[in-house]
C-alpha cells in the first residue's frame, strides 16, 4: 500500500499528481483512501493478527491451521487461507514447522498429572484416555481421535477428518459426552497441541471435566 508515501510527500511539498503519476496509479484512487484511510478490512485483519499473536505466544509451536481453530474463542471467526495469509505476512510460524518428526520436543502442559500412568479405574467413567492416531486408507490419510473408559476399556467417544486439528479433539470430547453424561470425570491425555488447545481446555471445564496431561509422544490407547 503506496497511498501513506503519497501522503507524506504531498506534506513535504511534492503534488500529488506528480507522486501518483510516478507510482503508476490513479489520483481518485488515492483521495478515495485518503477519506477512509484505515478500512474496515484493514482494521478486521489488525484485530485477526492481534489475536493470532496472542495464540501463538501462549503455544509457540501452532501454526496457522491451529490458530484458526482457536480464534473462534476470541470472538474471530476467519477462513483458513486468510489466516495463512496474515501469518505469512507477519511471519507468525509453528516452531516445529520445520523440524516435523518423532523426537520432537513436547509443549507445555495446561494440566497437571492426575494418573502418572495408573490407567485404571474402579468404576465407569471416572478415567478416561484420549488420543490421535493416523491411519492410511485408500482415499489419503485419516486420523482418529478415539476416548477409551478405564474401567470398561471400551471406546466412549471418537471422531475421524482428514487433519488433525483441536476441532477433531473436541468432536470425540463432545461424543463422548452427549454417550456417556460424565460428572467429573478425568480426561488425560499427552501433550499434544490438540489437547493444550484453549478449545479443547474450554469443554472440559464447561462440562465439569478435569482434565490430565502425561507426556508427549506415546499411544494411549493401546493395551
Amino acid at each position: 500500500m503506496m497511498f501513506p508515501l503519497v501522503r507524506e510527500l504531498a506534506a513535504d511539498g511534492i503534488a500529488v499528481a506528480v507522486t501518483c503519476r510516478v507510482l503508476g496509479f490513479s489520483r481518485q484512487a488515492f483521495y478515495k483512501w485518503n477519506t477512509d484511510p484505515v478500512s474496515r478490512r484493514d482494521w478486521d485483519d489488525a484485530h485477526l493478527i492481534n489475536a493470532a499473536l496472542d495464540i501463538h505466544a501462549g503455544d509457540p509451536e501452532f501454526g496457522y491451521r491451529f490458530i484458526a481453530d482457536e480464534l473462534p474463542t476470541h470472538g474471530i471467526v476467519a477462513g483458513e487461507n486468510r489466516v495463512h495469509r496474515l501469518c505469512s505476512q507477519q511471519r507468525i510460524f509453528s516452531v516445529f514447522a520445520k523440524k516435523r518428526g518423532l523426537h520432537r520436543r513436547s509443549g507445555p502442559p495446561v494440566h497437571d498429572d492426575l494418573v502418572r500412568r495408573q490407567f485404571s479405574a474402579q468404576r465407569p467413567d471416572r478415567l478416561w484416555l484420549t488420543d490421535i492416531t493416523e491411519h492410511w486408507t485408500d482415499e489419503g490419510k485419516l486420523y482418529l481421535c478415539a476416548i477409551k473408559d478405564c474401567f470398561s476399556t471400551r471406546i466412549v467417544g471418537y471422531s475421524i477428518a482428514d487433519r488433525m486439528t483441536a476441532d477433531l479433539a473436541c468432536s470425540a470430547l463432545r461424543n463422548a459426552i452427549a454417550l456417556r453424561n460424565p460428572d467429573g470425570t478425568v480426561v488425560h491425555s499427552d501433550r499434544g497441541s490438540q489437547f493444550r488447545s484453549g478449545m479443547f481446555v474450554k469443554l472440559l471445564a464447561c462440562n465439569g471435566l478435569q482434565g490430565s496431561m502425561g507426556k508427549v509422544g506415546a499411544c494411549l490407547l493401546t493395551g
